[in-house]
């Protein structure tokens, strides 16, 4: 079963995405600590699409459908915007070099890929999609 929603840019709809996602996990007999780690994955996202990538333009929108089938857990942004935003190119920080100068941010992508099984993106004409899967045994 797929449920879906469309938010416009702003941040303060990162709490619609939040409540959005935990209320579809709900259902599903997950441990709290799971339900908590996906809607860390899909804020994080979330939020990266809205500032990176829409400069949090109210007039433009994201798209964000929840699937699961046999266990696995899919989580598809798609974005209308078309950017420069380039969330594919991502490469893992080295953590401790920003430990050593002392930067804040940068590591949210790194804790999606520690969370999800799989992070896909895919441009479809001026959309850009983010798919995250988790599979549970």
């Amino acid at each position: 079963m797929e449920q879906a929603i469309r938010i416009s840019c702003n941040r303060r709809n990162l709490k619609v995405v939040r409540d959005f996602v935990g209320e579809y996990l709900a259902g599903q007999q997950l441990s709290e600590v799971l339900v908590n780690q996906l809607i860390l994955a899909v804020d994080e996202v979330v939020a990266n699409f809205i500032i990176h990538a829409n400069a949090e333009n109210e007039k433009q929108f994201l798209d964000v459908r929840v699937t699961v089938l046999n266990r696995e857990f899919g989580f598809e942004i798609e974005d209308g915007n078309s950017s420069t935003y380039s969330p594919g190119s991502y490469q893992e920080p080295d953590l401790r070099e920003f430990v050593r100068v002392g930067k804040k941010g940068g590591v949210g992508m790194m804790l999606v890929n520690r969370i999800m099984d799989r992070v896909e993106y895919s441009t479809v004409g001026e959309h850009t999609i983010c798919r995250l899967y988790k599979t549970l045994t």
